[in-house]
């Protein structure tokens, strides 16, 4: 089966016209590097949580940085950006 891949996915650096797919953006242990790490983030902001008082905020403003980087890296940092007119 061969599927339909837009010019604009070529990748130019190589005389031999190779294509980025999907299959061959991440290989299986850096995607599950980047999922433990974002999970340990999550994870950290739950656990930051445990500390919370009324009289000490501080652990909630951890909760919410941390929270907010385990879901704001993958979709921008490690997340696919060049792949906006593929679709």
């Amino acid at each position: 089966m061969s599927s339909q891949i837009n010019a604009s996915s070529k990748d130019t650096a190589s005389n031999q016209e190779s294509v980025r797919t999907p299959q061959n953006e991440n290989n299986l242990a850096t995607s599950v590097v980047l999922f433990v790490i974002c999970f340990a983030l999550f994870l950290g902001a739950i656990y930051s949580l445990s500390f919370l008082t009324l009289g000490n905020p501080w652990p909630m403003a951890v909760c919410l940085g941390l929270f907010a980087l385990a879901f704001w890296l993958p979709q921008t940092i490690f997340g696919r950006s060049d792949s906006a007119g593929e679709h």
